[in-house]
């Protein structure tokens, strides 16, 4: 398997960027490090909620993640996740909450991470997916898979305990693969699912099944969406995911056929398009492209050769 992660390099696939923060997970069991780290004066909190964060724009134009200090933070002790230090030795940590706090000058919105993850500083960005993965496996991961006793959080949000059985259970990441499949004349195959919006097409995508290698899952997941019979496949780079729990392998892949036979069932309509094809959809508004956030977006744009059209503008 080869990989194409260097031609990546000049434009960061989003929340990949390097974010200056060290997750320190040495420190995750260390309670008097981390009791000494919380009540530091430079420590930084913030909430997450339902994948939801506070986000404000400055009066410079950017946007960041609505953080403060740790004395001024909500009060919640079972679920204080501490995410890392930075480069000036700032701890920082996330506080899951049923309601993200109001705030009095009524600036700030929520935000999701499809959203905020395209406006946020890579250091935001970064600390807001390990919030929003940690939230998501500890609310869907609260009972004991061996006993099923109700289980406790340690390690600063990185592990559940049981305290009937003893088994320590970890954050789930699935791994999906997400592949740009294209033919012999250099076409893209692009689908559009039964749920999305009329005209968003975007690359193929599903998850590993166990005890499969994922250039079977390639393979596999191809052929059973769209009726595509893959050869070639070549690593491009990955990308994480917590809706609620993916870690996205990014692949082009090469089609050993051409006839199109959907499932009908995840992906309602598959289409080859050239790049003429596809400029003139884009600009035209009869296709939408995937959003901007995913990486589906970056591995078209590797076919693509260049920065994907909006509509009503030119290439």
């Amino acid at each position: 398997m080869t990989t194409w992660t260097d031609r990546t390099a000049d434009r960061p696939i989003s929340l990949t960027a390097p974010n200056g923060i060290d997750r320190a997970a040495h420190h995750r069991l260390d309670e008097a490090w981390l009791a000494a780290a919380w009540s530091h004066p430079t420590t930084r909190a913030f909430v997450v909620s339902g994948g939801q964060v506070l986000i404000d724009e400055t009066p410079d134009g950017t946007t960041e993640l609505v953080m403060t200090p740790s004395f001024e933070a909500p009060l919640t002790e079972a679920h204080r996740y501490f995410l890392g230090t930075d480069d000036d030795g700032v701890s920082y940590f996330a506080l899951q909450k049923d309601t993200l706090p109001g705030r009095m000058d009524q600036s700030a919105r929520a935000a999701g991470l499809r959203e905020a993850g395209l406006l946020l500083s890579p250091r935001d960005a970064g600390l807001m997916v390990h919030a929003v993965a940690l939230e998501n496996w500890q609310r869907l991961h609260r009972f004991c898979s061996r006993c099923g006793e109700r289980t406790v959080i340690a390690a600063a949000g990185h592990i559940r305990r049981c305290p009937a059985c003893g088994a320590e259970h970890y954050p789930r990441t699935d791994p999906a693969v997400i592949m740009a499949v294209t033919d012999n004349e250099d076409r893209i195959l692009l689908g559009r699912q039964v749920h999305w919006p009329e005209g968003r097409f975007s690359t193929l995508a599903g998850f590993v099944e166990p005890g499969e290698s994922i250039e079977q899952s390639v393979r596999r997941e191809v052929f059973e969406e769209a009726g595509i019979t893959v050869g070639e496949v070549e690593y491009v780079a990955s990308q994480p995911w917590p809706f609620p729990s993916s870690l996205m392998l990014g692949f082009m892949a090469r089609a050993t056929s051409a006839v199109i036979n959907v499932d009908g069932e995840e992906i309602e309509e598959a289409r080859w398009f050239s790049r003429e094809d596809l400029r003139a959809a884009f600009e035209s508004g009869e296709v939408l492209p995937p959003y901007g956030i995913s990486i589906a977006a970056r591995l078209i744009e590797l076919w693509y050769g260049k920065p994907l059209p909006t509509r009503g503008a030119a290439a």
